[in-house]
């Protein structure tokens, strides 16, 4: 696919994806919805691509939906095929579940305003690094809808579900501070060392770990977050560590341990996942 509302940068093992409608404010759109999955699924094609940095071109990250279609922006009955209430699918979720998939780490570097979709397709990612310029906001209820990009399922996870309940009743825009002490982004930098900080801890990732440890564990971080006892992780974990217990990667790291060089590991998480991946029950839409 040819981009128009992105960038897709790789360099030394880590892919910068920029949305790239700096006029727009980087204003969400079907064309970057549908551009923003092909380049993950590209992504985890490519085992040259360790880690992902989101950010966006010129001064936002990211508006929210473009409203410039006016007051019927979201209004999917007016389609030329139209949506039903059982039959529509939102477009943020489409994203926001690609980026729940991901076999890669994937790092948010919000340089801007992050509203609305802008802000909820940061919450599958792993962790998110903020400007100081940077403002956030849960907006839906100002603009007559509701939450949506899942983010009913992830925010309260994130920072609990009276502060996800501020933010979403009220549909204020509060700055990167506020959203740091709620620990809604793990640091706020300034401008110019965002995306320094961001490639440093993608580097950090990507370099002297297994490609397959990293891919394994962070489905296990974000499935066992709707595991009801500790017993659920413990039944996969015990299938991982037996599968790369045996694997060429776990001897690899062994001998290079002690044999104190660096690491050199080969399994593929693009086509070697283990049978039993994914283990989560398959949801459908219906």
């Amino acid at each position: 696919m040819d981009y128009e509302q992105i960038l897709y940068e790789v360099e030394d093992g880590i892919l910068t994806l920029t949305l790239n409608r700096p006029d727009k404010l980087n204003a969400f759109t079907v064309t970057m919805l549908r551009e923003m999955i092909d380049a993950f699924d590209r992504a985890d094609a490519d085992d040259a691509v360790r880690a992902i940095i989101v950010t966006g071109a010129g001064r936002a990250y990211c508006a929210g939906a473009d409203l410039s279609g006016g007051s019927g922006a979201f209004d999917n009955t007016k389609l030329k095929v139209p949506d039903t209430v059982d039959t529509h699918r939102d477009g943020g979720g489409l994203v926001t579940l690609r980026i729940y998939e991901l076999k890669k780490p994937i790092i948010a570097a919000i340089n801007g305003p992050a509203v609305g979709v802008g802000v909820t397709m940061t919450l599958p990612m792993d962790v998110r690094l903020a400007s100081s310029a940077a403002r956030m906001g849960f907006v839906f209820a100002k603009r007559g809808i509701v939450p949506e990009a899942c983010s009913s399922w992830f925010l309260p996870r994130l920072v609990g579900v009276s502060q996800a309940a501020e933010w979403v009743y009220t549909g204020r825009i509060f700055p990167a501070e506020e959203a740091q002490a709620a620990r809604l982004v793990s640091r706020v930098l300034p401008p110019e060392e965002l995306l320094p900080a961001a490639r440093t801890l993608a580097k950090e990732m990507s370099t002297g770990t297994s490609a397959m440890s990293v891919a394994l564990s962070r489905r296990l971080l974000w499935s066992m977050l709707g595991a009801d006892h500790p017993m659920e992780a413990h039944k996969i974990d015990s299938k991982c560590i037996f599968w790369m217990g045996k694997s060429a990667d776990a001897h690899e790291g062994v001998a290079s341990f002690l044999e104190k060089r660096p690491a050199q590991f080969k399994l593929r998480p693009s086509v070697e996942m283990p049978e039993f991946y994914p283990w989560e029950r398959k949801r459908e839409f219906k």
